[in-house]
């Protein structure tokens, strides 16, 4: 009985150094993953959240800015219509042409 004790407990010594070593390999496995993954992503030249809502708001802003432009545009195109079209409407002949 006692063979077979050892013979268990020498098992049990080397699936628990396997399970150990097991676990090792998947951390650094798991760090090398996030490594690639890091460089992989860093390499895309992507925008960060922060950077992506600035541009948003310009945008938003330049839009606003374009519209109040636009308004003011039609505005001073009307003025300019009626004001040509003032003279024009109030010429008259009352000379013959020679």
């Amino acid at each position: 009985m006692q063979s077979q004790n050892r013979l268990f407990d020498d098992f049990v010594k080397v699936m628990n150094g396997a399970a150990g070593t097991i676990a090792g390999m998947t951390r650094e496995a798991q760090a090398a993953v996030q490594d690639r993954a890091r460089e992989w992503i860093g390499g895309l030249d992507l925008v960060s959240r922060e950077e992506f809502e600035a541009v948003k708001a310009m945008a938003a802003a330049a839009r606003e800015e374009n519209e109040a432009l636009k308004a003011r545009l039609d505005a001073l195109e009307g003025r300019a219509g009626k004001a040509a079209a003032k003279p024009a409407a109030g010429k008259g002949r009352s000379r013959p042409a020679v």
